[in-house]
C-alpha cells in the first residue's frame, strides 16, 4: 500500500514537471522577451532605430544630443539602446529587441523630470528579419505632462 502511494507520488511529480516546462516553453514563444525560451539556433535579425524627443512646438530633436542635463546613453545602458542609431544584431529577435526599446523610451518618458519641453519619444526603427529585405517600425512612449 504504502509503496503504491510512492509511486502515483513520483508519477504525479514527474508529470507535473514535464507539464510545467512545457507550460514555460509555451509561454516563452508568446512573450515578448522569451524567458526560460531557449532557442539553439536564434535569428540572425538585425535592428537600428532613430530615437528623438517630440517637443511641446513640434520639434523632433535627436536623442544623441544632451538635454536638461540628460544624456540617453547614461539613462538606457543595456540591449545596445545606448547607441541606437548602430545596426545592431537582436540578440533574441526583433520582436524582442522592440519590447526592450520600447519600454526604453517609455522609462526615459516618465523618469526625466527636469526635462520641460518633450511631451514624448519616438523610434523610427528598421529591422532587417534573419537578414532578409528591412522593415520599418515606429515606436512612440506614453505621452509626458509638462509642468
Amino acid at each position: 500500500m504504502r509503496a503504491t502511494r510512492r509511486r502515483i507520488a513520483r508519477r504525479v511529480i514527474v508529470v507535473g514537471l514535464v507539464a510545467l516546462q512545457l507550460g514555460l516553453v509555451v509561454r516563452a514563444y508568446s512573450a515578448p522577451h522569451r524567458e526560460f525560451g531557449f532557442q539553439m539556433f536564434p535569428e540572425s535579425s538585425q535592428w537600428q532605430a532613430e530615437v528623438v524627443r517630440v517637443t511641446d512646438d513640434g520639434d523632433r530633436v535627436p536623442v544623441d544630443e544632451p538635454w536638461f542635463g540628460y544624456r540617453w546613453r547614461d539613462l538606457v545602458d543595456s540591449r545596445g539602446l545606448a547607441v541606437p542609431d548602430r545596426r545592431h544584431h537582436a540578440d533574441a529577435g526583433v520582436e524582442n529587441q522592440l519590447a526592450f526599446l520600447q519600454e526604453a523610451i517609455d522609462w526615459v518618458a516618465a523618469n526625466t523630470p527636469r526635462d520641460t519641453e518633450t511631451i514624448r519619444y519616438e523610434a523610427d526603427v528598421v529591422v532587417w528579419p534573419n537578414l532578409g529585405d528591412p522593415e520599418r517600425r515606429h515606436l512612440v512612449s506614453d505621452e509626458r505632462e509638462l509642468p
